[in-house]
């Protein structure tokens, strides 16, 4: 294998991209300690996969990332490629299309590594493997590092045998025959796991079985059952056809029902509307018989006051007639006793003037007799007046009553007419609130 170029980019302190050209025979790197020539054999190392961050000298492996500087920012990225001559074509079959073969291996920080062979996206596994075939690798003894010489004479027999394997170019089949072990042991694995699973699969076919004859049971019973419901259905279909003729007939009463109505209606909606028409002049003579009744109801109140008034006058006059009576008496009384005086007394002077005296006492009598007389007539005559006004009150309820008969004739035709609006209702309670008060 022949390595030509080293391409580093962000690689531990190559910040800045470098390409180092590998030419024949022997390339060398001198310089101070410090100056990073440990990091391209690092670089190489880890082209070639390396995967222990330990053996990159970092606490992890994406330090491996240029951490920055004082003077230059930290990177999110480290890129380094690795140019292998393939003009002989001895690269396996995949990327033996092209002279040159270009390993590139990709980190980011915090999303791992990524490896591309001639720009497609490979396996880690598919890099070691290149490189295991031709005897070299990362961990090859071929690559000497800082303190390995060291550490291969101070290794046991063990060590030292995979060393003398890769320097007898047989490491590769080692790689190979251990990743086949690998897969035969997880074959056989495998194997353990198909026989569980087939044990599996066997009860599950029983179970399977008996499902598959309910399912046959289930099919010849759901066959029967879609054979009865389609019987049952025809039936229902009959029973709802005649339903629906029957239906049809009922539907056609009805609508004939229905315009009948429509024609009763109209006619009713005629003789409401002459109903109404009629109604305005009863509502007007209602109106007037109204007026009329709380006219003749404020004269009856006047005339039961007025009646009071006479009956209070009544017993006035009777009570002065009763004392102008007995007075009379007394002084018919008086009277004879005179009289019977004047019969007794003689002719003389005396008894002559006691006689004009008399005479004239009597002539005063009389005079209010006469007085009497005529207030008797005048009192007697009041009373006849009074006995004339309770006739005309008792006309007046029989006006009333008349009245109040005429008032409920009307209320009931008012009633017949079935008037909902809220004015009749106003009407109608005046009605029977003047009705109760002439009751009252």
């Amino acid at each position: 294998m022949d390595f030509k170029k080293l391409r580093i980019s962000n690689f531990k302190s190559f910040v800045d991209p470098v390409e180092v050209s590998i030419g024949k025979g022997l390339t060398g790197v001198v310089g101070p300690n410090g100056c990073g020539k440990s990091n391209l054999v690092e670089a190489l190392r880890w082209a070639m996969g390396e995967t222990s961050y330990k053996s990159m000298r970092t606490s992890t492996m994406d330090d491996v990332i240029f951490s920055g500087t004082e003077n230059r920012p930290a990177r999110n990225f480290a890129e380094v490629s690795l140019v292998l001559d393939n003009k002989e074509r001895n690269a396996p079959k995949d990327y033996n299309s092209e002279e040159t073969v270009e390993v590139t291996r990709r980190i980011e920080r915090e999303s791992g590594s990524a490896y591309r062979i001639n720009g497609k996206d490979i396996r880690a596994r598919d890099v070691q493997m290149l490189f295991a075939d031709v005897s070299t690798g990362a961990r090859s003894p071929s690559l000497v590092r800082q303190g390995q010489i060291d550490e291969l004479i101070s290794q046991k027999p063990e060590q030292r045998r995979r060393i003398l394997e890769e320097a007898a170019g047989i490491s590769g089949f080692h790689v190979r025959r251990h990743e086949a072990e690998l897969r035969l042991n997880a074959a056989q694995t495998n194997l353990e796991r198909l026989d569980d699973v087939l044990k599996e699969l066997s009860s599950q076919m029983r179970s399977l079985k008996k499902q598959a004859r309910e399912a046959n049971r289930y099919k010849s019973l759901s066959e029967e059952i879609r054979n009865a419901q389609s019987i049952v259905l025809a039936v229902k279909y009959q029973v709802v056809n005649e339903q629906l003729i029957e239906s049809k007939k009922q539907f056609t009463e009805a609508v004939k029902n229905h315009q009948e109505s429509i024609r009763g209606v109209a006619s009713l909606n005629s003789e409401e509307i002459k109903l109404q028409s009629d109604l305005g002049p009863l509502r007007e003579s209602a109106a007037k018989d109204s007026a009329k009744l709380q006219r003749l109801v404020i004269e009856m109140e006047g005339l039961d006051k007025e009646s009071l008034r006479q009956k209070e006058r009544s017993l006035e006059l009777s009570e002065f007639i009763q004392s102008t009576k007995s007075q009379l008496v007394r002084e018919n009384e008086i009277l004879t006793d005179l009289r019977d005086l004047l019969s007794k007394q003689g002719d003389n002077e005396i008894n002559i003037q006691k006689k004009h005296d008399i005479e004239k006492l009597i002539k005063e009598y009389n005079e209010d007799l006469i007085k009497n007389n005529i207030l008797l007539e005048e009192f007697s005559s009041i009373y006849s007046k009074q006995e004339n006004i309770k006739k005309i009150i008792s006309s007046d309820n029989d006006l009333k009553e008349s009245i109040l008969s005429q008032i409920k004739r009307e209320n009931n035709l008012l009633d017949d007419l079935n008037i909902s609006s809220d004015d009749n209702k106003i009407e109608g309670e005046t009605f029977n609130g003047k009705e109760q008060s002439i009751r009252s």
